[in-house]
């Protein structure tokens, strides 16, 4: 994953947070997908910037994690909820 990359939220995706999580709806498949607590905090920092680097050196700063780990982490939700289709992810400078 390059943290150079960008994120933009689908115009066809409404959020909801209930209770620390959030319900995420896809108007066009109308699926649902919930995010847990860490993945509600990466949802909101994707809406504030977009910008992966930010989202990860937040993160970092926030949580109590190993630099390596986040990475995986991020790497793995951002994979999920774009093949959802509830994101796109624009390449950035290498």
């Amino acid at each position: 994953m390059n943290l150079n990359q960008t994120v933009v939220l689908s115009p066809e995706v409404i959020s909801q947070e209930v209770s620390g999580e959030t319900v995420l709806l896809d108007l066009n498949s109308e699926n649902y997908f919930g995010l847990d607590e860490v993945g509600t905090r990466i949802w909101q920092l994707i809406q504030e910037t977009g910008e992966l680097q930010a989202v990860y050196d937040t993160l970092l700063a926030e949580y109590e994690v190993a630099p390596e780990q986040l990475l995986q982490d991020l790497e793995k939700l951002l994979t999920d909820i774009q093949a959802a289709g509830l994101v796109t992810i624009n390449p950035g400078q290498p």
